[in-house]
């Protein structure tokens, strides 16, 4: 059976481009993240959120409003995306503008690691929490990144201009930013805690 998947647009950061929508199962705005699509003449199929910060709820669309505040909107997104069966999650606008929503949604996709394959996306890059092992290809001359989340233990890499074997990466101690993809492939494994890749558009 085919991974439903799913297009969020969080209230960061407007993307300048966005992806082939029509890919999508489905397609998502968070609270004020619709005024975006408003303004670009782009129907969601829901809307979901507190609501304190969209212009107009719609009324020709699904609309499910969530006011538990002991949650975040992009959490209570994920929940209902999770009851729908939904696995695979692209993320759009997690990122600019304030950044304590940035880390917030960070934070978030860490808790559903073991659940939901989630993406973020902006005009700069692409990040993701991998689980122990992962093989990445076509990236060739890109900038990537390897951020702990507090401490990845025994990285092994290959294919990056500066290799890890067996490191552990430990935040606030020592990360793996601003590293290079040397070779068309590259492997990235660890043994445990957890970690996050960052990989430059260009």
């Amino acid at each position: 059976m085919k991974a439903k998947k799913a297009f969020i647009l969080l209230n960061g950061a407007e993307p300048s481009k966005f992806p082939e929508l029509s890919s999508y199962d489905i397609i998502c705005a968070i609270d004020g993240a619709y005024n975006h699509f408003k303004k670009n003449n782009i129907i969601p199929d829901l809307v979901t959120g507190d609501f304190d910060s969209i212009q107009a709820i719609p009324t020709s669309v699904e609309v499910i409003k969530t006011p538990d505040q002991d949650y975040t909107d992009f959490d209570k997104a994920l929940m209902i995306l999770h009851e729908r069966g939904y696995t695979n999650i692209d993320v759009y606008g997690g990122s600019g503008k304030e950044h304590d929503h940035f880390l917030g949604n960070i934070s978030t996709a860490l808790q559903w690691i073991n659940t939901l394959n989630i993406c973020f996306f902006d005009d700069f890059g692409t990040y993701f929490f991998i689980e122990e092992s992962i093989e990445l290809t076509n990236l060739l001359g890109r900038n990537i990144s390897l951020i702990p989340f507090p401490i990845a233990k025994k990285i092994y890499t290959k294919g990056l201009l500066y290799p890890l074997e067996n490191k552990d990466l430990v935040f606030g101690k020592r990360i793996g930013t601003r590293n290079k993809v040397s070779e068309n492939t590259v492997v990235i494994s660890y043994t445990g805690g957890s970690l996050l890749i960052y990989i430059s558009n260009k």
